[in-house]
């Protein structure tokens, strides 16, 4: 029986924005390279339903869209599955065409069938030759009828390995409209709910989710496939653990897919990241990709690895990133069609195999920060790979709206890093990672940033403590963060209404770089400005009047560690734009901070090989199950 690994979809709701990702009816050109969209065709009014469009007289609409293109090179390598059947149902005058595509993005006639009246085309393609990448797609033209498109998808003949459901694990902390909205989409997906098991939400917070008006609306529809579990905050490592935890008591369970609780889900993705998950040929996570919540055609995240040395997350291709389908398309993108192998993938949305979950263990304590990083290297290292699946995602709020390295968050940050490094670094005393360490440290120092290098050293000294402190300070560890903030005036934000310093010499704007272009000093540039740097702020502090009255006003932008050491304060505007804090120079706070971050740095290095050993033979314990049911409060 054929085995349905791709529906053809639309969007489920009327966004202008996100139809690009859909469908394509765009005439391209190129124009010095670069990919240039000469029509504007694609309007929601052709948009029938979920799967279903109309296509106008004599038009050329495209699939080769990021939702509805079938990603071949990665079934073909991850997977036994070596042939495809795309079936395309019509009714009206014109032509079906199917394309493929290389890895190097080349386009490829690969069939065609005139179709009329209401037909159902079959199009049997060999899944043989992407080994590099590339996709396969189909465009209607119409005649000089309208045409309908009244469905498609891509099937396969072969049998599953796996064959179970997948428990679906959400964890909040008073984010309860997202979770309602969340739950909504999945009681409107029927087909979704069929390879569902148990939908495990797991509420850490205040503001309950069950407390919501139309909580009781949608948690009806689900029925019984929704379990609510409330525990203290945990973050997400204990969210997404409890998940787990729960998921291998389900005997019905193959897999446990983690979904964040602010984001916006397209329920296609859920099922075809099922339906890799039964085919992949051994136990294998798969990743969904991020689209911007608040800017829909962007791609934040595609692919991401650990560099090894300096032990850092990146994207591949990260320099192309965000990446806006509304102004290229897959067509126009040719590096979209390379097959990118990843290291891990944020838990935004992920399916893990329970499996992996037996042999490996859970989640590290880390409240939040490379718990997922750290869990997919984890599950490589045994042999199970990680894999980005295009066509598989969904929408979050990106990180370029954020500053979480000088929040509260800092110290997660640095902690969970070295953590990972301790468990999975192949370079002698982890490499340049505290060389990087030591710099960040630096950069916040020179930008009057003391909050969060106390937060970044509070980390350190934690390290040394050994791994038992990860179980013992979870519970804890984000209220003493948030409390350390009252010690550290540049924490405080003036919102709008509240009386804001003005600035002596008002807003200060620096000259705009290219994309890719940052404007920070290099080579001797470099040597000469830190030299300057360190001695202003060794020798010079600020003043009660600095507070009262910065030197200068600064946009989130140029405040930048190459800026902010020209100035004893600044007034600077919040990452989301939503305040301004105000960073005065302490030349007390930073001779003792950089002393601190030498003599930390200076004994991580010095104890490296003990420490990393050390982590290495507790890990099965802190990520074992019973571990974290103490945690939880449900074990012994």
């Amino acid at each position: 029986m054929p085995y349905t690994v791709q529906n053809v979809v639309f969007p489920a709701e009327r966004d202008p924005d996100i139809l690009p990702l859909y469908v394509d009816p765009e005439t391209w050109a190129t124009i010095e390279d670069a990919p240039v969209r000469l029509s504007q065709r694609a309007h929601m009014s052709n948009i029938l339903d979920r799967n279903r469009a109309r296509v106008l007289p004599g038009r050329r609409v495209s699939f080769a869209t990021y939702f509805n293109a079938f990603p071949a090179s990665y079934w073909q390598h991850w997977t036994s599955i070596r042939e495809v059947t795309l079936t395309v149902r019509t009714s009206g005058p014109g032509t079906v065409l199917v394309y493929r595509s290389t890895g190097q993005g080349v386009s490829q006639r690969a069939d065609s069938r005139e179709v009329n009246g209401d037909a159902e085309t079959t199009f049997v393609l060999p899944v043989t030759s992407f080994s590099d990448g590339g996709w396969y797609w189909f465009d209607i033209v119409a005649d000089e009828m309208a045409l309908l498109f009244e469905g498609g998808e891509w099937k396969v003949d072969d049998l599953p390995v796996r064959t179970g459901k997948a428990s679906l694990g959400i964890t909040t902390f008073n984010k309860p409209s997202y979770c309602v909205e969340t739950l909504r989409a999945l009681g409107a997906s029927p087909d979704v709910l069929e390879v569902i098991d148990q939908v495990f939400l797991t509420d850490q917070g205040t503001d309950r989710v069950d407390a919501q008006p139309d909580f009781e609306e949608v948690a009806e529809v689900l029925g019984e496939q929704l379990t609510v579990l409330t525990q203290p905050n945990l973050g997400g490592s204990g969210g997404f653990s409890r998940a787990m935890a729960e998921t291998l008591r389900r005997p019905d369970s193959d897999f446990v897919l983690l979904l964040d609780d602010d984001v916006k889900i397209e329920p296609e993705s859920i099922l075809r990241a099922i339906a890799f998950g039964r085919f992949a040929t051994r136990p294998t996570l798969v990743g969904a990709h991020m689209f911007d919540l608040l800017d829909r055609p962007k791609l934040h995240a595609w692919a991401e690895v650990v560099d090894n040395d300096p032990f850092m997350w990146r994207a591949l291709y990260q320099e192309r990133l965000p990446h806006d389908f509304s102004v290229s398309n897959l067509r126009q993108t040719p590096w979209l069609h390379k097959r990118l192998d990843s290291d891990y993938n944020g838990w935004w949305m992920c399916l893990i195999p329970t499996e992996v979950i037996r042999e490996i263990g859970l989640s590290i304590p880390g409240f939040i920060k490379w718990d997922d990083a750290e869990f997919c290297l984890r599950a490589g290292d045994a042999g199970f790979p990680t894999v980005s699946m295009p066509g598989v995602a969904l929408w979050h709020v990106s990180w370029v709206d954020k500053d979480d390295s000088i929040d509260w968050q800092a110290y997660f940050h640095a902690r969970n890093r070295f953590v990972a490094a301790f468990l999975h670094s192949r370079e002698p005393d982890g490499g340049r990672l505290i060389v990087h360490s030591r710099r960040a440290d630096l950069k916040h120092l020179l930008s009057m940033q003391y909050y969060a290098v106390a937060l970044r050293h509070r980390a350190l000294r934690d390290l040394l403590t050994g791994p038992d402190h990860m179980h013992v300070r979870l519970p804890s560890a984000l209220a003493d963060a948030r409390e350390m903030a009252a010690r550290f005036p540049e924490t405080k934000a003036y919102r709008v209404g509240d009386d804001t310093p003005l600035s002596r010499r008002g807003r200060q704007v620096f000259p705009m770089m290219r994309t890719g272009e940052m404007g920070n000093p290099t080579g001797v540039q470099l040597r000469i400005f830190m030299v300057k740097a360190l001695v202003r702020s060794w020798l010079r502090g600020g003043t009660p009047a600095d507070r009262r009255r910065p030197d200068v006003e600064l946009a989130k932008a140029d405040a930048s560690w190459w800026h902010l050491p020209a100035y004893d304060s600044a007034l600077v505007s919040t990452a989301d734009g939503s305040g301004k804090n105000v960073y005065v120079r302490d030349k007390r706070m930073f001779r003792r901070m950089l002393l601190d971050s030498f003599r930390l740095h200076r004994q991580i290095a010095r104890e490296w090989p003990r420490l990393s050993a050390q982590y290495r033979a507790a890990e099965p314990e802190f990520t074992s199950l019973a571990a974290w049911e103490r945690t939880f409060g449900t074990g012994k």
